[in-house]
Formats: C-alpha cells, sequence, structure tokens
C-alpha cells in the first residue's frame, strides 16, 4: 500500500491507534493449524506486517519472520522488537513483497498469516508463492477487519458509512481509497478465489470465517465479534487520521483545512460526537471512552 511508504505518513500514531488483535483469534489460528496431522512449529511468516503488531504474537514458533514492502514499517517494527528483550533470535524483519519471497526456501514454512494486508495481494500471484514455501500440513491464515462499529450507537452507522463509501467529494473519503484493494476488504474477502483455482491442487480445507456478528446478515454462518478495544474519543480521531484515503484526500484537497468546523477527519468525528450526545443527552468529552469493534474476515487453507 503505496500511502504507509510516504514520508508524511505517521507510522507511530498507526501502530498505538490501530485495534489491537486479541489472543483468542490469535489461539483460533493455532488449533486450525495443530489439527494437521504432522504439524510442525518451526517457522512461521507475517505477510504485510506492517509495525509487527501480529508478528510477535505468533510465540508458538522456534522462528519468526515479518515481511513488508514499506521501509518505514519494517523501521518501526524493529524499533519495537528492541524494546522485548526475550524475543532475541526469535524474530526478524524483511523488506519485500508478499508476492516474492524469494529469501524463502521451497517447503520451509509452517505457518503464513497476513493480517490486514491480503486485500492488496495480488492472489495470481500470491497462491502460487504459498504453495512453493509452505510446507506440507502448512497453513495459512489471512484477516481484515471492515469498517468501524459503535457497540452502544448502531444509529451511527450510517454516519461511518456515510464517511468511508459515499459519493460527497468534500465530505466523504471514499473516492480516495485504493482500489480494488478496498473494495476487497469492504466486501470480507469473497473476491479472493481458492487458491486450488490458482494453482489446482495445491491446497486444502479452505475454510472462509466471519466473525461479524450482526452487522453483516448476508455472510454465511456469522461468528460473533472478537475485534473490541475501549478507546477515548481523541484516540478515535488520531484513528481516523491513519486512514490512507484520508491522506490522499488532503492530498487532492488542501484547502480543506481550512474549514470552521476543522478538516473532513474532525467534522466526521465530531458529527459523531454529536451522535453519542443526542443518545446519551449529555455532553461527550474527548478523554470520555467509547467501544469500538471490527467485523473481522478471515481465510483459513492448509497446504495439501
Amino acid at each position: 500500500m503505496a500511502t504507509f511508504a510516504n514520508s508524511s505518513f505517521d507510522t507511530s500514531i498507526y501502530a498505538t491507534s490501530r485495534p489491537t488483535y486479541p489472543r483468542s483469534l490469535f489461539d483460533f489460528i493455532f488449533q486450525y493449524h495443530e489439527r494437521n496431522k504432522g504439524a510442525r512449529w518451526d517457522r512461521a511468516v507475517d505477510l504485510g506486517c506492517g509495525t509487527g503488531q501480529a508478528t510477535v504474537e505468533l510465540t508458538p514458533f522456534k522462528r519468526v519472520t515479518g515481511v513488508d514492502p514499506s521501509s518505514k514499517m519494517i523501521e518501526v517494527a524493529q524499533g519495537i522488537l528492541k524494546s522485548i528483550p526475550e524475543s532475541t533470535g526469535q524474530y526478524e524483519y524483511i523488506q519485500a513483497s508478499a508476492e516474492s519471497l524469494t529469501f524463502l526456501e521451497n517447503s520451509s514454512v509452517d505457518l503464513v498469516i497476513a493480517a490486514q494486508a491480503c486485500h492488496w495481494f495480488d492472489w495470481n500471484k500470491m497462491w502460487p508463492e504459498l504453495a512453493r514455501v509452505l510446507r506440507k500440513n502448512g497453513s495459512a491464515a489471512f484477516w481484515i477487519y471492515s469498517e468501524f462499529r459503535f457497540t452502544r450507537y448502531p444509529s451511527l452507522t450510517q454516519n461511518i458509512n456515510a464517511y468511508s463509501q459515499g459519493i460527497d467529494p468534500l465530505n466523504s473519503v471514499a473516492p480516495y481509497w485504493q482500489q480494488p484493494g478496498r473494495s476487497i476488504l469492504e466486501n470480507h474477502l469473497v473476491e479472493v478465489p481458492d487458491g486450488n483455482e490458482v494453482v489446482p491442487g495445491a491446497f486444502t480445507d479452505f475454510e472462509r470465517v466471519f466473525f461479524t456478528g450482526d452487522h453483516y446478515p448476508s455472510l454465511p454462518s456469522p461468528h460473533s465479534v472478537i475485534l473490541h478495544k475501549k478507546m477515548t474519543w481523541d484516540d478515535l480521531l488520531s484513528y481516523l487520521n491513519t486512514w490512507s484515503s484520508l491522506h490522499t484526500f488532503r492530498q487532492h484537497n488542501p484547502t480543506d483545512a481550512e474549514n470552521p468546523r476543522g478538516d473532513v477527519a474532525m467534522r466526521f468525528w465530531k458529527d459523531l460526537k454529536e451522535g453519542a450526545e443526542r443518545e446519551d443527552g449529555r455532553a461527550v468529552e474527548g478523554h470520555d471512552e467509547v467501544d469500538i469493534e471490527w467485523p473481522v474476515a478471515m481465510i483459513m487453507v492448509k497446504r495439501a
């Protein structure tokens, strides 16, 4: 994703403002992996690792490699790793694209994951590369989270959709998402093909899992939402400022910041706060906490 590599992109805010994946999500993946007859726990790889948030959760594996095309993300991830003394020797970070893992030997990896990254992959290249690097009985799990939701304020969903997917060019960031990746994310990875459609016979146990609760009733067999975060309203504004579409919006609309109510993200944030105030019947301050949740979609597969 090109925006994350720009010199103007603040990777430190990105690292602290994004939601943190719960341990239950990783346990779900590890349980899937250990169902493999002869499953091994030697090598794991995190594709599109960003600042390494998911990478360092792959604790059962002896060696873990985070991979990202952005040198800035790798630099931040390496800095965070230095603050975890017990991780010395277990983790490493390499700058590379997910579709070209030339530093990995054939059949050398037991688990491959990608957190909030796989919607950018070229799957016609990704599936063959995955088939090459995974060992027999190796596993892969790719997941994304879609648009955030307020646990207590479902009525604000329409505001969120208007801002992130709307058609108003001056009050919506929708036209500024990089495509087709964003639409793949919004549609919860249903456009990602089964690996065997690209590499016949290479994979088995292909599954789509949706931790989306009742937010998307058209998705099959949804599980309860598992990605939650309690944050202050000020933290929510920081999160909104990590959106790649917002950075592109600002490049195309430099005078937007002159709006008396603030720029497009600030106006959206204020509208959400006002909606919460109407529901609560009281003023909402920036330091007040609010419960946020994100629907998650996951693809899981094993090497045949």
